[in-house]
């Protein structure tokens, strides 16, 4: 069923089409029944996408709106926005995962009944797999008009809304009772306020006798006005730390009575929000030891690894007083999920084909694609890799989660907790919603500010990954002086990177592994030597990896992995492993050479692991002690303390660059073009490029995906510099374009007349971002003939437009002249010819650059003498 109120953009119609903005442009102008905008700007006018689609069918430049498109552009087009409508569509998609005939059924009648029945089927879905949502329908704690919703993470809490049940970590509701009841949900359920994984029971007041009696139930986070535990009618609840067991009432009790001898738990009595702090055990006469014992009980110290006592928040510090923290999902209601229907039923007939996983990551890909600007992604590879730099892992924490990439490359393992935050909450509940999709591990994420906010303060994890921001200086500086988890030092105010280091430490169990994403001035800014030192001396800091320009964004520094351990002990001479892999970047724009990258720092790190020490590897790795760098400045970056790469007969490899310089010179003046003859300009009949594809002369593909298998990716700068293909591009579920021996190969981006053919040894790469793939029927079409009028300068100008930062070429609009099969490859030999001059002299180029810089090292290096 189409969207009517579907809008489409013009790039969404030149996409649509597979034409350039501009094509969209003169059909504009050009033809009087072209839809008119509904929306949009005067600038920037959107359109109907079902009469869009209506028109180009009728024109003949569309026969049918592929199913991934048309899904795409329901999302794109949502009336409101792409990023609400990717939270529908996941819960949706986590739905048919899940349990598809509860889809089914509820997709079997019209939109209004989809809507209404789907905020039911998808809180049963997301609770037990995101650890809980807002509940509705009832009481809150504290009484009828009080609504509160536990959300997900640990110790996630909810707010004041209208209607709310709590739901705990697991997703059984935990029902409060009004003023005066004598009791929910009666004798059928155990009468011990029983706790989910984050969520301490709450006493009643002295007018409720009977609250929260789920057999898992409880009552967590309430509004910030809640005056404490055990309170009256008013009270909301205790927003209390996460690994703290429920209270337990006498077994007796069908609800739970005030103790008048504990006036509180874990609370002072002048507090109006409680944060207690994150012990294992609680004293005797809080809790029942039966219930304290008992193996029902949900995330005890043992499973969520809480060290007792330790980096608990003050009174009054900002870090995680007063505010609980924002669950990052919440199941949409009927009226939000009505305008979605269409779209979601659209993903659905899509999953069906590719599966509901792939779907979200399709849909996902081609958002953050559509808006680099917006996001600062953490490459695929460069996830992989710190992952397993961090090792095999129960419990990971990201609390910089993003889209969720460094979480998604952990290596799944039974009974898994995934713990994530991030600021941005439609990232946070992307980022659920991805993780759910792609493990069966239980994922726990929030919003809010970590440093100043923290949603999981009381987590002690396995392994904590992250990509903090870098260069932030309001991260709560001013607000955090006192904070417990600066224990290597208070960070600077230009040194946000070292308050994500430490905050990463203080949520490690001991001997657990934190890895890190950072900029290399962290490692050796004067206003952060002190705290760089004290890592060093405690054995906090394990190794300092410098990866090679292009790994991450941005892409013009070269970042650093720092690797750290919460130390069970200090070693008695520790050292620490430094890595240089700079010599693997890549010479284009595609990224550095991954798998040299791995290999080189897994290697390294694991015999440093193991050994405690690393034997010295020239300019790549080595071990230091950490006496060595406690100096005045403290610099860790590796390329300062590692010796040169040995230069191995480095006179007699000069002799070989020249040897072959020589060969390539003498190659190039041979295939040198002889003299042109002149001749009276041809008046020849002309075609396009978008002519020969409709008439099926040729096939045009346009990249910019990585699909499954990981394989070279030939990039718009190896087209441009004539290298092998050199890049990489995210995994994805839509698939690769692979090219074949024979394509054509256009840049879209530049303004530069280039054309590409394939040869056997570029076959089989994947098509990059910014290319067109022309593959010619050899019956009609010769592929140099087309390759090279495709280069002319005249014929790329009438086909570009023009922006004021960029140049696009349009390639169906580009001209070629009609002519038989034999006059064709007589024009493509002789293109041919000048592609081996134009090959011939690039590499004389780079064997002339290596034999220069390599002469310039060795004499100042002293392996070459001067004469």
């Amino acid at each position: 069923m189409q969207d009517n109120a579907t809008e489409v953009t013009a790039a969404g119609i030149a996409r649509l089409a597979g034409v350039g903005r501009a094509a969209v442009s003169n059909w504009r102008r050009r033809h009087a029944d072209f839809p008119k905008p509904v929306g949009g700007t005067e600038t920037s006018p959107s359109f109907a996408l079902a009469e869009v689609e209506a028109w180009l069918r009728k024109q003949g430049k569309l026969a049918e709106v592929p199913l991934r498109e048309r899904v795409w552009q329901q999302l794109a087009g949502h009336p409101e926005g792409p990023l609400t409508a990717l939270v529908h569509t996941g819960c949706v998609l986590l739905l048919i995962h899940e349990r598809p005939t509860v889809w089914l059924d509820a997709s079997a009648g019209s939109d209004a009944r989809l809507a209404a029945m789907l905020p039911g089927a998808l809180e049963k879905v997301l609770t037990p797999r995101v650890g809980g949502v807002r509940g509705r329908g009832g009481a809150g704690v504290g009484g009828a008009r009080a609504g509160v919703g536990v959300g997900v993470g640990a110790g996630a809490g909810g707010g004041a809304g209208g209607g709310g049940g709590v739901s705990t970590a697991y997703g059984r509701p935990a029902v409060s009772g009004a003023f005066g009841q004598a009791g929910v949900n009666g004798p059928s359920n155990p009468p011990a306020v029983n706790t989910g994984s984050a969520s301490p029971g709450v006493d009643s007041g002295p007018e409720t006798s009977g609250v929260n009696s789920g057999s898992v139930a409880s009552s967590v986070n309430s509004g910030a006005a809640s005056p404490g535990v055990n309170s009256g009618s008013v009270a909301s609840g205790v927003n209390s730390s996460p690994a703290v067991p429920g209270v337990d009432p006498d077994p007796t009790a069908l609800g739970v009575s005030p103790a008048p001898t504990v006036p509180a738990v874990n609370s002072s009595p002048t507090a109006s929000t409680v944060n207690t702090p994150p012990t294992v055990h609680n004293d005797p006469a809080v809790h029942n030891p039966a219930s304290v014992s008992s193996e029902s009980a949900v995330h005890n110290a043992s499973t969520v690894h809480n060290r007792p006592t330790v980096h608990s928040t003050p009174p009054g510090t900002p870090a995680t007083a007063g505010s609980p923290p924002t669950p990052a999902l919440t199941p949409p209601t009927g009226p939000q999920l009505l305008p979605s229907a269409p779209l979601l039923r659209g993903a659905a007939e899509l999953a069906a084909e590719i599966g509901a996983r792939q779907t979200f990551e399709f849909l996902l890909g081609r958002h953050l694609d559509a808006n680099p600007r917006q996001y600062t992604l953490t490459p695929a590879e460069l996830a992989g890799l710190m992952a397993d730099l961090a090792g095999p892992a129960r419990t990971v924490l990201d609390p910089a989660c993003g889209t969720g990439a460094l979480l998604r490359a952990v290596d799944p393992r039974p009974g898994q907790e995934l713990y994530a935050q991030d600021n941005a909450p439609e990232l946070a509940a992307l980022s659920a919603l991805r993780l759910a999709l792609h493990s069966r591990a239980t994922v726990r994420a929030a919003v809010g500010d970590t440093l100043r906010a923290d949603a999981h303060p009381g987590l002690l994890a396995d392994a904590v990954l992250c990509h903090p921001p870098f260069n932030e200086r309001n991260w709560g500086h001013d607000e955090l002086a006192y904070d417990p988890r600066w224990e290597y030092g208070f960070p600077a105010r230009t040194e946000s990177e070292l308050a994500w280091v430490q905050h990463a430490l203080a949520r490690l169990t001991d001997g657990g592994t934190a890895v890190l994403l950072m900029p290399p001035a962290a490692a050796s800014r004067r206003s952060g030597r002190r705290i760089r030192a004290d890592l060093l001396r405690r054995g906090a800091l394990r190794a300092v990896v410098a990866l090679p320009v292009g790994a991450a964004p941005p892409y013009n520094i070269p970042l650093h992995l720092w690797v750290l351990r919460r130390p069970d002990r200090t070693p008695a001479a520790p050292e620490v492993l430094l890595v240089d892999t700079g010599r693997f970047a890549g010479e284009a724009r595609g990224g550095p050479d991954w798998e040299a990258v791995r290999e080189a720092v897994l290697d390294a790190w694991r015999a440093f692991a193991r050994e405690g020490r690393l034997a010295e590897r020239p300019g790549l790795a080595r071990s230091v002690p950490v006496i060595e760098l406690l100096d005045d400045d403290v610099d860790l970056a590796p390329a300062r303390h590692l010796p040169p790469a040995a230069v191995a007969d480095g006179a007699e490899q000069l002799t070989q660059v020249r040897e072959r310089l020589g060969e390539t010179l003498r190659l190039t003046a041979d295939l040198t073009p002889p003299p042109a003859d002149p001749a009276p300009p041809a008046r020849w009949p002309l075609t396009t490029v978008g002519e020969l594809a409709r008439g099926g002369a040729l096939v045009m593909r346009t990249g910019g995906n990585g699909g499954h298998a990981r394989v070279p990716v030939l990039t718009d700068h190896d087209v441009l510099a004539g290298t092998a293909p050199s890049g990489t591009l995210p995994e994805s579920e839509e698939e690769a374009v692979l090219t074949e021996p024979g394509d054509v190969v256009v840049p879209v981006l530049g303004g530069g007349a280039m054309a590409r053919v394939i040869d056997g040894a570029t076959g089989g790469a994947a098509l990059g971002r910014n290319l067109v793939l022309l593959r010619p029927d050899r019956t009609a079409l010769d592929p140099w003939f087309l390759a090279g009028f495709l280069r002319g300068t005249a014929n790329n100008r009438q086909a570009s437009s023009y922006a004021s930062t960029a140049t696009r070429l349009d390639v169906r609009r580009l001209h070629l002249p009609r002519l038989p099969l034999e006059e064709q490859l007589r024009y493509g030999a002789r293109f041919r010819a000048l592609d081996e001059f134009e090959r011939a002299l690039r590499h004389a180029s780079r064997l002339g650059e290596q034999l220069v810089r390599g002469m310039y090292d060795g004499l100042t290096d002293g392996t070459v003498a001067p004469d």
